[in-house]
């Protein structure tokens, strides 16, 4: 099997723990509760192909679904662990809960998870992605500036955290750097135009979602408890669709929780 080259960070003892950032975003989202996981866990943070510190895919292979699970496939068996835990957001959450179908995990916690939508609700969060995307892309002296200011950081930000200004302007920075470049956020975002996730977990699973969620809107977690009765559903509190920024010990505790259940 032909190794997968991709940037990740790892720390921490006890059973393995892997952490999938959403499109556009880097291993890095999930720093504030890093710490915390692995106090229980051998933690892995990973950067998507095409994202944060990863090379995008070798030429022919496609950005969806059926590659991404071939993909962790190959990790895990890079990584020596079988069967790890795993807790996503947003497309990191839908990542998560394809491979709960698919019995590659032991549990599954998802993040505000893409999938649950209508084709205008899918349309919509998109769209602001992109539009995000676009404002990472200004001239670098106007993004240090709005990186530099508490309240514009805050601004730029509101549409994935409560509390934008806790995000350093070094991290703004590198986050707005990342998104700037991401040579998989194109065919990543094309890709999920068609989808809509149908599967049925094998594993316990977990999915929980910011009440201040502007991308993925919190009304979408009804149709993830039609769609999948058997998961764990919970609010996640005046968090927004990058929940662990805004309130590390909730989601840090959520996934601990969801582990907590494997068979």
């Amino acid at each position: 099997m032909t190794e997968l080259e991709v940037a990740y960070t790892r720390r921490g003892t006890g059973s393995p723990l892997i952490l999938v950032h959403g499109i556009g975003h880097r291993r890095q989202a999930w720093d504030p509760v890093l710490d915390l996981l692995a106090e229980h866990h051998d933690v892995i943070a990973v950067d998507l192909p095409g994202f944060g510190e990863s090379p995008g895919l070798p030429a022919g292979l496609d950005y969806d679904m059926d590659t991404a699970m071939d993909n962790f496939a190959k990790m895990f068996a890079q990584w020596g662990i079988p069967r790890p835990h795993i807790a996503g957001n947003s497309l990191g959450g839908a990542l998560a809960l394809e491979l709960a179908g698919r019995g590659l995990v032991s549990t599954a916690t998802a993040l505000s998870p893409a999938g649950f939508w209508t084709p205008g609700q899918r349309r919509y969060a998109i769209s602001m992605l992109s539009a995000m995307r676009r404002s990472a892309m200004l001239p670098a002296g106007v993004v240090e500036r709005i990186a530099r200011s508490p309240w514009q950081r805050a601004l730029a930000l509101k549409p994935i955290h409560e509390h934008g200004q806790r995000l350093s302007a070094d991290d703004f920075l590198a986050d707005a750097r990342s998104m700037a470049e991401a040579v998989a956020f194109g065919p990543t975002a094309r890709a999920g135009r068609n989808y809509d996730f149908e599967g049925v977990p094998q594993v316990p699973v977990t999915v929980a979602w910011g009440t201040r969620d502007r991308i993925l809107l919190p009304k979408q977690a009804a149709l993830a408890r039609r769609i999948l009765p058997m998961a764990t559903h919970i609010p996640l509190p005046g968090c927004g669709h990058v929940p662990m920024l805004d309130d590390p010990e909730l989601v840090a505790g959520v996934i601990l929780d969801t582990a907590g259940r494997a068979g």
